[in-house]
């Protein structure tokens, strides 16, 4: 970020290099990030995430054995309704998912601030808000308060929102990103890419023989069910730079290494194939309806089957082990040899959430 000349560009909102180096040069240094989730809670229990710590969210000790999870999100997806979903449910659902994957499941309550454009129908914001509401029925949570802004016709792409969620937790039960520990397996919840390649088809009128779909869903159930199926260490929403994004964070974050098995990435072959056309790898490609997790290897089978049992889960897979092997680097087992899964430079899949 140095040079007085150089200007955000998309990349800077990608999840990758770029996003963290924003994040970590402009914003952290404003906003006590040193000091934030630096040290365990007033009852000594685990640490408690902050700014600082990059999660998807922060946990804010209440006292009396509890927390609260606390997040948000903004949506500015293009184009607002696409196969499998709109910016609606695209909007309930991240801010569910970012609660769910620290361990946030029940009792969620979530902000909407709507910002509109001057001249969008009556009829389709009316859409987008029934989508919310089923969204949130589905997640079992409520919104509870909100905001509403017009802009000038021309200011504004059609529609933006803006969703904050909270989640009580006990003070001990939360989940971070950066928890896993040598021999845990890695889990995915589904199969990968499916929004980001579904997106851009619909965006830029693809037609690749069938209808490609978002994977757009509220994870919570699928997470409680894992939690109480064993022990998940750690957790990640693979959204922006998708998989390959998100194990590499919780990797790097841990100071551990992680060994993955490209045979056993789900993927469909409707995106697989899409993915090659296009020249773009579906694990480095956002979904928004799945979940990355460290699970202990003692449990990893249980955990595994607790959420094929669950709707959204039926493709869950084991993926990967963690190892002590080279620290902060995942390495892709491809079955012709090993490489270092990247992680995703610039934007290829501008404004997908």
């Amino acid at each position: 970020m140095s040079g007085q000349s150089e200007v955000i560009t998309t990349a800077h909102g990608a999840g990758g290099d770029r996003m963290r180096a924003l994040i970590q040069e402009l914003i952290l240094p404003r906003f006590d990030g040193a000091r934030a989730g630096s040290g365990a809670d007033a009852e000594g229990g685990p640490h408690s995430p902050g700014l600082s710590a990059l999660d998807d969210g922060a946990v804010l000790p209440m006292g009396n054995g509890e927390a609260v999870v606390l997040t948000t999100d903004s949506h500015v997806v293009t184009p607002t309704e696409f196969p499998g979903g709109d910016i609606g449910r695209l909007a309930v659902s991240g801010t569910v998912n970012d609660l769910a994957v620290m361990g946030a499941t029940e009792g969620l309550s979530l902000t909407c601030s709507l910002i509109v454009e001057e001249g969008v129908s009556l009829d389709r914001v009316e859409s987008i808000l029934d989508s919310m509401a089923e969204t949130c029925e589905a997640a079992d949570c409520r919104i509870v308060t909100g905001d509403t802004k017009v802009m000038g016709s021309g200011e504004l792409d059609a529609i933006a929102i803006n969703t904050a969620g909270v989640g009580r937790v006990p003070a001990d039960g939360f989940v971070t990103d950066r928890g896993m520990r040598p021999g845990d397996r890695i889990v995915v919840s589904g199969t990968l890419g499916d929004h980001g390649i579904a997106l851009l088809a619909a965006r830029e009128d693809f037609d690749f023989g069938e209808e490609l779909m978002s994977d757009v869903a509220p994870v919570n159930d699928l997470v409680a069910a894992a939690m109480d199926a064993g022990t998940v260490t750690a957790m990640k929403d693979p959204t922006r730079g998708g998989f390959a994004s998100a194990i590499n964070e919780m990797a790097a974050k841990a100071d551990l290494g992680v060994t993955v098995e490209e045979a056993a990435l789900p993927v469909t072959p409707s995106v697989a194939s899409a993915g090659e056309i296009l020249g773009i790898d579906p694990i480095q490609v956002a979904n928004e309806g799945k979940v990355v997790m460290a699970v202990d290897s003692d449990d990893a089978e249980a955990v595994l089957d607790a959420m094929q049992a669950r709707p959204g889960g039926e493709d869950a897979a084991i993926v990967g082990e963690v190892t002590e092997d080279h620290p902060g680097r995942v390495v892709l087992e491809t079955g012709f040899g090993r490489r270092y899964l990247s992680v995703l430079e610039g934007d290829p899949l501008p404004r997908i959430c």
